[in-house]
């Protein structure tokens, strides 16, 4: 069996995604989070790699569907240039804590969560998301978002450290590339 969890681990980490020995960490959420206000569009600044990711310039749009359901709109600039984009929903699933979201984006995968651990709405927005696998490993995902396609490294750094303050390795974190984008249209995504 353990042979089975290297090889499984070794495979993910190949592909660009970690896993890690243990549970997820548990950063706290945004207080008094109101999804009304963390609509529209925001930008990836840099993230832990996720395996779906393929381009450059991604971007989500976010959209009310009815109370406590967000229309998501995922897009993104293939090495070919053209543009590729999937769309799905997240769901509160509590709503004594909405920045606990779930996502749903690709068909016959289960939902994984999306917490909005920190955003100011107009600037910024720090993502996390992590799975338990088996009770024995872990995968995660984090993003820092923005309203714009840059952010000042002070805040980019600022952003890091509260998520690593909260237990979340970034070790793997990279910055997203935002340069060349124009062939993404502004209404990409909404």
């Amino acid at each position: 069996m353990a042979v089975f969890f290297m090889l499984v681990a070794l495979i993910v980490s190949v592909n660009g995604q970690t896993f890690h020995l243990g549970s997820c960490p548990t950063p706290p959420v945004q207080q008094n989070f109101d999804v009304g206000k963390y609509l529209g569009r925001w930008y990836e600044i840099a993230k832990l790699p996720a395996v779906f990711e393929k381009g450059k310039c991604h971007q989500a749009t976010y959209s009310l569907l009815k109370k406590g359901v967000v229309k998501v709109v995922n897009a993104e600039l293939l090495h070919d240039g053209k543009v590729n984009s999937i769309e799905g929903q997240a769901t509160v699933t509590n709503l004594a804590q909405p920045a606990k979201l779930d996502v749903t984006l690709f068909k016959g995968i289960a939902d994984a969560p999306y917490w909005v651990i920190s955003t100011d709405y107009t600037s910024y927005s720090v993502v996390y998301s992590c799975k338990d696998v088996f009770g024995l490993l872990y995968v995660d995902f984090a993003w820092i978002l923005a309203r714009s396609r840059s952010l000042p490294a002070n805040t980019v750094s600022q952003l890091r450290g509260d998520l690593e303050s909260h237990g979340v390795s970034l070790s793997g974190m990279t910055s997203s590339d935002q340069v060349g984008c124009n062939a993404m249209p502004e209404g990409q995504g909404q």
